[in-house]
């Protein structure tokens, strides 16, 4: 898959994070296999409604495309479906925008029943609108990511009705997914041994990889962009306290998380609800991690659960400096961004041993 991807400054988003955003969406891109050829900024006061970057610059992009021999246009926004036909029928090749993007990862990595079920359930509600404006594109996002016109099923061609009867099943079904889980969530409730953590983070953060050396249990893990979905639970026992520490790995999240996937995803987030302590998972060799701390706290926010007490994990400092000597000085926990932090190296086993003797004492407490 060869892409050009297209981003807009406006008056609201600077030049400097258009290129930040557009980098990300390169990763994204990679996660798919493909490849970024090129870049196509444009600046304007506010989007175009037709085309997002208008008409002339939609020219100028079909000339890039041609030049190139580019596949794919990915564009950094959530596009209307006029806006996406507009640009299909300049450029001359399918346009998706970010959310489609990240729904095709998404597609790809899910492995569970659930997860599948939510994905779909994410692909169909951001599909339907589409249906009436691209009657009859092809779109093939479903199990295999992006592909060219031709192959996968036919959207254009399925009735709404059809659509609907079967965003209506998949409700039903994780409804009572979510159920069972609520039943599985009392009865760990009712276990006073039982002190619950919630691992969360950005996308790519290396939680997997925390939950391995935390809990010495096997889990899949990539350095890769979403590597996994699913909701994963282990544990470590504390017998001289008399506590279990349960510990549960949640969906990573990116910055201008697809709204249907949030929806979509709602039910495994609530685990955070039901958790005494959220560690919050950052890779600090990530010159953003700031910024993605704030994006995480928005999520976090938005579900209801920003009160609760969380701790800053600050990861992969391994990347950073050349031997542990260095932190042996470091307090167990300091500030960050106003939160209580600790700085680790999940990957070599860095400073574990005092994370280990902070749940430890949380989970006393």
């Amino acid at each position: 898959m060869r892409a050009i991807l297209v981003g807009l400054k406006t008056k609201d988003k600077s030049e400097e994070e258009v290129k930040k955003s557009l980098n990300e969406l390169e990763g994204l891109v990679e996660a798919l296999n493909g490849k970024v050829i090129g870049k196509f900024y444009q600046n304007r006061d506010k989007i175009d409604p037709a085309t997002y970057i208008g008409k002339g610059k939609a020219q100028q992009l079909k000339e890039l495309v041609e030049g190139t021999e580019s596949d794919f246009v990915i564009v950094d926004a959530n596009l209307s479906p006029v806006q996406i036909a507009n640009l299909e029928n300049i450029v001359m090749v399918d346009v998706y925008d970010r959310t489609d993007l990240i729904l095709s990862i998404f597609s790809q990595r899910a492995r569970t029943k659930q997860a599948k079920l939510q994905v779909e359930l994410a692909l169909l509600e951001h599909e339907l609108p589409r249906v009436y404006e691209q009657k009859g594109k092809q779109l093939s996002r479903i199990g295999g990511g992006f592909k060219t016109k031709g192959s996968g099923e036919k959207y254009g061609e399925v009735k709404v009705r059809t659509i609907k009867k079967r965003i209506a099943s998949i409700k039903k079904q994780l409804e009572e997914i979510k159920k069972q889980r609520q039943q599985q969530r009392k009865r760990r409730n009712k276990d006073k041994s039982v002190f619950k953590v919630a691992l969360v983070g950005y996308t790519n953060v290396g939680k997997s990889t925390l939950l391995k050396r935390l809990t010495k249990r096997d889990t899949f893990i990539s350095d890769q962009l979403f590597a996994t979905l699913d909701t994963k639970t282990s544990f470590i026992s504390f017998p001289d306290i008399g506590k279990k520490v349960l510990i549960t790995d949640t969906v990573g999240f990116v910055k201008d998380m697809p709204q249907e996937l949030m929806d979509a995803f709602m039910a495994t987030l609530e685990e955070l609800e039901e958790a005494d302590l959220i560690l919050h998972v950052v890779d600090i060799s990530d010159e953003t991690w700031s910024e993605k701390v704030e994006s995480v706290e928005k999520i976090l926010e938005k579900i209801g659960v920003n009160n609760k007490e969380t701790i800053l994990v600050l990861n992969k400092v391994d990347k950073v400096i050349p031997s542990k000597n260095y932190l042996d000085d470091t307090d167990d926990t300091m500030l960050a961004n106003g939160k209580k932090a600790i700085i680790i190296g999940a990957e070599k086993g860095w400073n574990i041993d005092k994370l280990m003797n902070i749940l430890k004492e949380k989970a006393g407490g």
